[in-house]
């Protein structure tokens, strides 16, 4: 039996294969361009439904029989569609800057507290419902045009199957669903001017929409009609893709951003306060668990910013010679003590716990005899101090990480999971596929057809786990100490400014 997942990005999507017995079959990329100026960071979604058939068409003539497709994707991002079911706008990004006021009109109608206790959310800018609020005043002709608004999954969902739905943790994204009752909220709808009829039902993360609308399925080219899914939130789907299926495990996801996202019970008001203080988002996931996401907007994006502005020619030298530039890079380090650098990672602001887009990049403790793989090696130092700091606050507002499995590109290098296991000082497990997105998209898929009759059953096919990094007890100790440096440093530096301006 052949399972796929979608999983739709903000610069490609991709569609991958599996068996049923986990055997990876085929895998089809489809890049596109994002739309970014000084004025509004937008993605056209006729280019991503033209992405996902260009690489769902590119499986089918290999592959002719799918059982189920399951689709995952990128949040926030929304699309005002017709009553033909066709796109009147654009979708615009988390990173768009617009939507400011509308934020402080919705918080002052319904209160900040109010959203973070039903919505699970710090009211800002990036989210949906501000968006609609914003684009409504933007775009009045258009809106009266609307009949309906979808998510980019929900949108995908559609159309395939024809059926409107949307998973529990990509409507989380929205800032109008009530995290406990699990329905639209009625007070922040009213707020924005939206109906609830103009939404998508809400559904459980895997829930199946409906087999692929025949007509599709001619232009795709397939010779059965597979059951589609509703999959989940991209961050949701490299948790469930890495086998996080209880309160204490998390995934360390360190892509271009660093991503911990870690599974908890409920909380009481008084943790639940910890968190909202943090920037921490609360997300549902599953029976009686909820997940969150401590996040820096920077991790291997500071490796990306060494390769091509400080090695630029080495690296481009290393490519022409057939070798990797961080390959070597990370072969340069010296894995028996810390580079003696302290490295605020905030190159494209800061994520949790301080939740500051004004925040700036630091290097502390350079010196005429520091080299370029300190420099290197500070770079993931620091990427790793911030994300012990954000465990620390998470454990404080009861939230406690004891199993850390490792995914994204960053989980290739051997030298950074070390560093990260002396760092954090608890054990770091890669896992056996880089790509636990995509894997969660095949595990619920699978689940939805009736193959598999849990996440747990799908976890012993799909998720394999490599040899654990563990903490150095002489390393670790060295490393200590410099974070206890490192904690000082924003609240130092950041807080007298703030203090300032007042």
């Amino acid at each position: 039996m052949y399972l796929a997942g979608i999983d739709v990005g903000t610069t490609g999507c991709k569609c991958s294969v599996y068996t049923d017995l986990g055997e990876f079959v085929d895998e089809a990329y489809q890049e596109y361009e994002i739309h970014v100026t000084e004025f509004e960071h937008t993605i056209d979604p006729k280019i991503i439904w033209d992405g996902v058939k260009k690489v769902v068409k590119e499986i089918a003539n290999k592959v002719k029989v799918i059982e189920s497709i399951c689709i995952t994707s990128f949040g926030e991002a929304s699309i005002w569609l017709d009553q033909y079911g066709e796109p009147l706008t654009n979708a615009y990004l988390f990173t768009d800057p617009n939507g400011s006021r509308e934020s402080c009109e919705i918080v002052n109608e319904v209160g900040a507290d109010y959203i973070y206790q039903h919505m699970g959310l710090t009211p800002g800018k990036m989210y949906s419902a501000v968006k609609w609020k914003w684009q409504k005043k933007q775009t009045p002709d258009l809106w009266k045009k609307t009949s309906w608004i979808c998510l980019i999954e929900d949108y995908i969902v559609y159309r395939l199957s024809g059926v409107r739905q949307i998973d529990y943790t990509l409507a989380a994204r929205t800032m109008a669903f009530d995290i406990h009752k699990l329905c639209w909220d009625d007070a922040i709808l009213k707020a924005v001017g939206v109906s609830e009829q103009m939404l998508s039902k809400l559904v459980p993360t895997g829930t199946a929409a409906e087999v692929m609308q025949e007509e599709v399925r001619k232009e795709l080219g397939f010779d059965n009609r597979p059951l589609i899914v509703s999959g989940c939130h991209d961050q949701i789907a490299a948790a469930i893709g890495s086998g996080v299926l209880k309160r204490t495990q998390a995934v360390d996801g360190t892509g271009t951003v660093e991503c911990i996202t870690c599974a908890f019970s409920k909380l009481d008001k008084s943790q639940e306060k910890l968190l909202s203080e943090s920037g921490y988002a609360v997300v549902p996931y599953g029976k009686d668990l909820y997940v969150t996401y401590a996040y820096s907007f920077t991790g291997g994006a500071m490796l990306k910013w060494y390769r091509d502005k400080l090695a630029f020619c080495e690296a481009e030298s290393m490519k022409r010679h057939g070798e990797s530039p961080y390959e070597v890079f990370n072969n340069s380090i010296q894995m028996d003590r810390p580079s003696g650098l302290l490295v605020l990672p905030y190159f494209a602001g800061a994520g949790t716990p301080y939740m500051n887009p004004n925040a700036k990049g630091v290097i502390v403790g350079l010196t005429i005899d520091t080299t370029k793989a300190q420099i290197y090696q500070g770079l993931m130092e620091g990427a790793a101090y911030e994300m012990r700091l954000n465990m620390e606050r998470l454990e404080q507002a009861g939230v406690p990480i004891e199993e850390l499995y490792a995914t994204g590109g960053g989980a290739n290098s051997s030298q950074w999971l070390q560093i990260k296991a002396d760092i954090y000082g608890k054990r770091v497990v890669p896992l056996g596929v880089e790509q636990s997105g995509t894997i969660a998209c095949i595990m619920l898929a699978g689940v939805a057809c009736g193959k598999f009759q849990s996440l747990e059953e799908a976890t012993n096919i799909f998720v394999t786990r490599k040899d654990c990094y563990e903490p150095r007890e002489e390393v670790r100790k060295k490393y200590e100490n410099l974070y206890h440096e490192y904690k000082q440093i924003y609240p130092n530096l950041y807080y007298k400014e703030e203090k300032t301006e007042k």
